[in-house]
């Protein structure tokens, strides 16, 4: 079924969103923990503005590169309590115990909270299919519901409740500056519109930030190009502080017959790889997704990685009965959708994927900034250096639902309220120096091949120093060659880059002062974990 059209009423010119009146709630992000706080913040009674860089239903939670979508849930209330020590445990006690416990709780509500909107959602195909070693989530002990999401039906049940509810979609509009008054407190958003080359100013009473993870500032990503990583560093610089950011999800991708597709890590047992690999360690591979330092099949990643850009070639012997079958909805997927033969040799690399860490939020999805709440994978604490399958999902509606509600409560008691009543005139005092094209997409090539080298599966002290050099060589050249009265894109380029150096430093930061190696956070100089390194500080900025 496809997706429901937002109305003309939902959507608005770029004419209007200048002349906007102050509006109750703010959501940046439209993929699954941006709708839904949208949805819940309108539930709640409050007047609400979803923004999308990229067309509405977008971000890693509507990437077209995967085969599937699914989330997990516990089977009861014994179930919760495993799920959330295991999530902890997982985490490699990093995560946020108290988050995690509200995390839990609130998954199976929010199941039937998509169930009520009319969300289609997959089940396995039987009761021994149900029982598969496949469907044992990545890094899980054991079997829990497991829920397919089909992205037609939440597109078409999103759509439908949006336009119920009035919720305005201003889509290719992008978060470039928050507003804040003198108390700290959060009170409006700079935007661009990129439809119409214009920078406005947005009056509201909160801002829920849903904006993807830290992808954005890698060269090879299994993300959409929306997800550009710039709202953690501009959040930064609002007081919020980043916990976990060093803890990030490194996937297998494709890089040949396709690029940019998600590798199924189930199949890894039938894979034939050169260099040829044991087939013990290409077993314990497949019950994972994302790289790990925890495993010894750790082996295979970093054969990945030592094959460079031309990625790892890999071919299948697929069983010509009882495949499972997680197995043969990718095989169908990859000849289906993309034209590849089960019998094609495929190339696969390390991709940057999703992001363990991020805003430090409470259960509501407050930031500890006034006015200012953030929700899915934007965000950390609810994870740890390793994240179970199918939780980042449940992460989008569980904190998604949260912040919509905590934002809608919190401008009913504190509305609109900036000075300006002139918002052209009031951007062009903050945000008048702008930043060459050329100038602007050298930077960016440079940032993204420099945490690609140092900041992937291999980190060292003086790659990660090297890296730290040359992000603030960047932030100094944006700086120098920034120019006054320049178009209003190029303005938005250079707080979008500001943005992105901010969180790359943050990041570098966390993973170099991570003198050990612990889940997805890998040290070649510290290759073993270092219990006394189990909590640190949360990142701002100095």
């Amino acid at each position: 079924m496809p997706a429901t059209p937002l109305s003309a009423s939902s959507t608005q010119s770029s004419i209007d969103r200048t002349a906007s009146e102050p509006v109750d709630v703010l959501v940046v992000g439209s993929g699954i923990a941006g709708v839904t706080a949208a949805i819940e913040a309108a539930h709640a009674g409050a007047q609400v503005v979803l923004t999308s860089l990229g067309s509405c239903f977008s971000g890693s939670s509507f990437y077209p590169g995967t085969w599937g979508l699914g989330l997990i849930a516990p089977a009861d209330e014994a179930d919760a309590d495993d799920l959330a020590s295991t999530i902890c445990t997982v985490g490699c006690d990093v995560a946020d115990r108290e988050l995690v416990t509200s995390f839990v709780a609130g998954i199976a509500p929010a199941i039937a909270w998509l169930e009520d909107l009319g969300v289609r959602l997959k089940r396995p195909a039987g009761a021994e299919s149900a029982q598969e070693t496949a469907f044992i989530p990545c890094f899980d002990h054991k079997h829990r519901a497991w829920y397919g999401l089909v992205r037609e039906s939440m597109e078409a049940a999103f759509a439908c409740e949006l336009k119920r509810l009035g919720v305005r979609v201003w889509e290719h509009t992008e978060l470039v500056e928050l507003v804040q008054n003198d108390d700290g407190a959060i009170v409006g958003a700079t935007l661009f519109d990129h439809q119409s080359a214009r920078l406005f100013s947005l009056r509201c009473g909160a801002v829920v930030l849903a904006t993807g993870g830290t992808s954005g500032l890698f060269e090879r990503r299994l993300t959409s190009g929306d997800v550009v990583s710039s709202v953690q560093g501009i959040a930064a610089h609002h007081g919020c502080s980043l916990v976990n950011i060093e803890f990030m999800q490194m996937m297998p991708g494709l890089i040949a017959p396709c690029r940019g597709l998600v590798f199924n890590e189930k199949s890894f047992r039938y894979a034939q790889t050169q260099p040829p690999l044991s087939y013990d360690l290409l077993c314990l591979r497949s019950t994972y997704g994302p790289f790990t330092s925890r495993l010894t099949s750790r082996a295979v990643d970093f054969a990945i990685d030592a094959a460079g850009p031309a990625g790892m070639p890999l071919t299948y012997q697929f069983p010509t009965q009882d495949v499972p079958e997680f197995v043969r909805t990718f095989s169908t997927w990859l000849e289906e959708e993309h034209g590849i033969s089960p019998t094609d040799e495929l190339r696969i690399a390390l991709y940057a994927h999703a992001s363990n860490g991020g805003i430090r939020i409470d259960g509501t999805g407050w930031t500890g900034v006034p006015g200012l709440y953030a929700c899915g994978e934007a965000t950390g604490g609810m994870h740890g250096a390793d994240r179970i399958g199918g939780l980042s999902s449940a992460n989008g509606l569980v904190f998604g639902r949260s912040a919509g509600s905590a934002a809608a409560r919190y401008a009913r008691e504190h509305p609109a309220r900036t000075a300006t009543h002139d918002a052209p005139r009031d951007v062009a005092s903050r945000t008048s120096r702008g930043i060459d094209q050329a100038e602007a997409a050298s930077i960016l090539e440079t940032l993204r091949h420099t945490m690609s080298t140092y900041a992937m599966v291999n980190r060292t002290a003086d790659g990660l120093s090297r890296a730290h050099d040359t992000i603030e060589t960047l932030a100094n050249q944006l700086e120098r060659h920034a120019k006054t009265d320049a178009p209003a894109s190029a303005c938005a380029t250079r707080l979008r880059l500001a943005g992105e150096l901010t969180l790359a430093r943050l990041m570098v930061e966390a993973m170099y002062e991570r003198r050990e190696s612990r889940g997805s956070h890998h040290r070649s100089d510290y290759p073993s974990e270092d219990p006394a390194q189990a909590r640190m500080m949360p990142k701002g900025v100095r």
